[in-house]
């Protein structure tokens, strides 16, 4: 029997967010008769690091910091060439922008004969973004992206090559959603007798915390024993805490910061909502689908694809801040309406968004690049 081949895993960092935990998933899940995984993190080794060691995937840091600059770049792909000449992949597979450009870059300089690039984001915060993937597009076999939305948007505005651009989607454990015990909100000061409103991301302009709280604003005096509660960190959250108290709401909105139970929190709560402006296949709303929360989402990339409009979730405007406190407004007025979409979409989650289904993708994927 051969043996198994090297495959290296690239990401800008290894922090709790959506597509680290993504990596982790399908660098674990690989068929290790098959494929030797390993993971590089162009930052520092970073919380999923003692995960990745447990099982037996080794980690290699380069330390480049935040690469923010041309020069950050160029430094981060000299030292992980050097990275790529010791591993000797014959597969590197590359997570979030700066790792995706870096990658393919040190890639080139190191001999790596396949190289598939990881499209998470239908990016919109500049067109340089866009236009330099395009410009490396030459260095890369093929393009994953998590949603059919993104790979629309990668083609028609980035103009990647559509030959070179492939659908799979993210996964979620949802056995793991779906029979959490509830969390204990207390501990974030919420009344026990209240009815909760969840979010559940990074306090910055692509989630959009600003505009979820003044929807909730404008539908608190019709519900007074809801609260909204935000998980996680970011640099909107000091602009937030103003907002909060301009509209007095100090005691109804509650930040919780980043929080390891995401399960328990879904499972103690009463309503997701997903504001976003942007998104690629929004994770939290397969995890809140598999735990059974009902969700109201705006119609960013990938949510079509995950919720029917009206049978299982609600979906609204981007941006559209009366649509999306009437819809909060009608979920909290129908509670039993709205737990019976997200029975509906938790049976779908269970079908069609499976890590093992995910990681076979990869698999074939990778196997077929190599012929």
């Amino acid at each position: 029997m051969p043996a198994p081949r090297r495959i290296s895993f690239l990401i800008t960092e290894l922090d709790h967010g959506g597509a680290e935990r993504a990596l982790v998933r399908i660098a674990t899940g690989l068929d290790r008769s098959l494929w030797q995984p390993q993971v590089i993190s162009l930052n520092d080794r970073g919380p999923l690091t003692e995960t990745l060691e447990a099982a037996d995937i080794p980690v290699t840091a380069i330390g480049a910091g935040r690469v923010r600059s041309p020069r950050g770049l160029w430094r981060a792909t000299v030292g992980l060439a050097r990275c790529l000449k010791e591993q000797q992949p014959v597969v590197l597979q590359t997570f979030l922008f700066h790792a995706n450009i870096a990658g393919r870059l040190a890639a080139k300089r190191a001999g790596v004969p396949v190289v598939v690039s990881g499209i998470r984001v239908a990016e919109k915060r500049g067109r340089w973004r866009l236009t330099l993937d395009r410009r490396t597009d030459h260095l890369v076999n093929r393009h994953v992206c998590v949603s059919q939305s993104v790979a629309d948007f990668s083609i028609s505005e980035s103009g990647l090559p559509e030959s070179k651009v492939v659908v799979i989607p993210n996964g979620v454990d949802v056995e793991r959603f779906a029979t959490a015990e509830p969390a204990d909100l207390s501990q974030f000061g919420v009344p026990k007798e209240a009815t909760t409103i969840l979010s559940v991301g990074r306090l910055d302009e692509q989630k959009n915390p600003l505009g979820l709280l003044n929807s909730f604003a404008s539908i608190a005096d019709r519900h007074p024993r809801a609260h909204l509660l935000f998980v996680g960190h970011g640099p909107d959250e000091a602009a937030l805490q103003t907002a909060i108290a301009e509209q007095h709401l100090e005691s109804r909105v509650h930040l919780a910061g980043w929080q390891a139970d995401v399960p328990g929190l879904m499972k103690a709560c009463d309503l997701f909502v997903l504001a976003s402006k942007w998104e690629g296949m929004p994770n939290v709303l397969l995890e809140a689908g598999a735990a059974g929360i009902p969700i109201v989402s705006t119609r960013v990339e990938g949510a079509e694809e995950i919720i029917t409009s009206g049978e299982s979730g609600v979906l609204v405007g981007i941006s559209q801040q009366d649509e999306l406190a009437n819809s909060i407004s009608d979920c909290l007025s129908d509670p039993q309406s709205a737990q019976l979409r997200a029975s509906r979409l938790q049976g779908v989650i269970r079908e069609q968004f499976t890590w093992d289904s995910v990681v076979e993708s990869y698999s074939k994927l990778y196997a077929s690049l190599l012929g």
